[in-house]
């Protein structure tokens, strides 16, 4: 057999079995999919973008096809922050925190990041709202259950968003802490550039 046409027959046979693995790999990541786990990736990606009626749009048909995605649910919450609609916010982060209480299993990491950042966030909105004494039983519930989770954004965040010095949840729970312990005439608790650093959490 010539040599020319030998080579070219692996060269093509080698690719064909990368594009097949590729598919297959694409094949799998949609089939292993739960229901509601598309469009609750679909709604981060428009909540990313600012775009928060399609992004509840999205997290809605997610709920359709699976009640109680967590997932779902969080992104739900995380609109109504960013819309400052903060009693449905309460109120879907308090359904969240109290789904997950009964049902979460011991070896559930992901859910128990979930949970952390479900307490840091509505600690978060309990800050917004001058109910500091909330906002701090939140921040260390959200500690005791994942430091790790509510420990900050990574270097990646930090490169995209420009937020080398982000407030953290032990940061901000810390303060809190300080500034109850001080006369109520000497409380600095409003800080209105620290507090733009505050991020969601969304694990």
């Amino acid at each position: 057999m010539n040599t020319g046409v030998l080579n070219r027959f692996v060269k093509y046979m080698f690719i064909a079995i990368l594009v097949m693995g590729a598919g297959y790999v694409v094949f799998q990541g949609f089939s292993d999919r739960k229901p509601g786990d598309y469009y609750t990736e679909l709604g981060g990606i428009r909540l990313r973008d600012k775009l928060y009626g399609e992004a509840m749009e999205n997290f809605d048909k997610a709920l359709s096809e699976r009640p109680n995605h967590r997932g779902a649910l969080m992104g739900r919450a995380l609109v109504f922050i960013q819309t400052k609609k903060y009693g449905p916010a309460v109120k879907e982060l308090n359904y969240l925190i109290g789904f997950l209480t009964k049902t979460l299993q011991p070896d559930d990491k992901t859910g128990r990041a979930v949970l952390a950042a479900a307490y840091a966030n509505r600690g978060i909105v309990h800050d917004r709202q001058a109910r500091y004494r909330m906002a701090l039983k939140d921040y260390v519930s959200s500690l005791n259950v994942d430091q790790e989770a509510v420990s900050g954004p990574g270097t990646m965040h930090k490169i995209l968003y420009g937020n080398a010095q982000p407030s953290t949840v032990r940061k901000r729970a810390i303060y809190i802490s300080e500034q109850l312990k001080l006369p109520p005439e000497k409380r600095l608790l409003r800080l209105p550039e620290a507090d733009k650093k505050q991020r969601m959490y969304k694990p």
